[in-house]
């Protein structure tokens, strides 16, 4: 793996930390994929991309970097092979997408560097009913969960079987997508929040809105998440029968 320099500006040490990057092949079809494992990392978290989007989502790519320098590794792949991505149904395809995400994690439990690290999921616009979808047949697999801008309306009967505690972030001028994300609120079966950012529209272009949405993040993340590692309990809940 490749030291990449990773400036922490989000935590209390400012000192300069160093993450490895490596680029992966989820099996079984080789989807491209960036993991990015930080010094001491607490916790790891997998993204799965909107409509139209890739592992280089520059959003994405953003709230990734901000949470390694907060020692939390992230896996940013794509969902989709380049052949399939000229289908739109495919985009929309969220049985196929949250499956694809169960693969991820299956995968990522199996490496052995990064392995026993709690799992959590970050998903924008349809990857958000993705991630609630992987989340649903999961379980205890995915300890958190985490939508941006989300479609979470997408994953229908199954968010009363997602468990695990999941985050709807809105922008607070995104009409329609609000009500959507409320209506998902209602069903989820475990712990949930809402958190909308004012003035905010769909893709949060605005000055400080991917930031808030990155605070926001990354303060449900180490909550849910890091906490296991800063806390541990006996016991490993990462069995090797993922989803079986």
């Amino acid at each position: 793996m490749q030291p990449v320099s990773a400036f922490n500006r989000d935590g209390k040490n400012k000192a300069q930390s160093s993450a490895f990057s490596r680029d992966v092949q989820i099996p079984p079809l080789g989807l491209a994929g960036t993991l990015k494992h930080p010094a001491g990392a607490r916790a790891l978290v997998i993204f799965a991309h909107g409509s139209g989007s890739s592992r280089f989502s520059p959003r994405n790519v953003q709230v990734a970097e901000a949470l390694n320098r907060r020692r939390i590794a992230t896996l940013l792949f794509d969902l989709l092979l380049p052949e399939e991505e000229g289908d739109r149904r495919n985009v929309f395809d969220i049985r196929l997408l949250g499956g694809r995400l169960i693969d991820a994690v299956r995968w990522i439990i199996e490496e052995p560097d990064v392995g026993t690290l709690p799992v959590g999921l970050f998903g924008a616009s349809t990857g958000a009913a993705a991630a609630l979808v992987a989340a649903s047949l999961l379980g205890d697999h995915v300890g958190a969960v985490v939508s941006r801008g989300g479609r979470p309306d997408l994953a229908g009967g199954m968010l009363p079987q997602v468990k695990a505690p999941t985050l709807l972030i809105v922008g607070g001028a995104d009409t329609g997508v609000i009500e959507l994300n409320q209506w998902a609120l209602e069903r989820l079966g475990g712990e949930k929040s809402i958190e909308i950012v004012p003035g905010a529209t769909h893709l949060f272009p605005e000055p400080g809105a991917l930031e808030a949405v990155i605070e926001l993040a990354a303060g449900w993340f180490e909550r849910h998440l890091a906490a296991e590692t800063d806390h541990p309990t006996t016991g490993n809940r990462h069995s090797r029968d993922a989803g079986q």
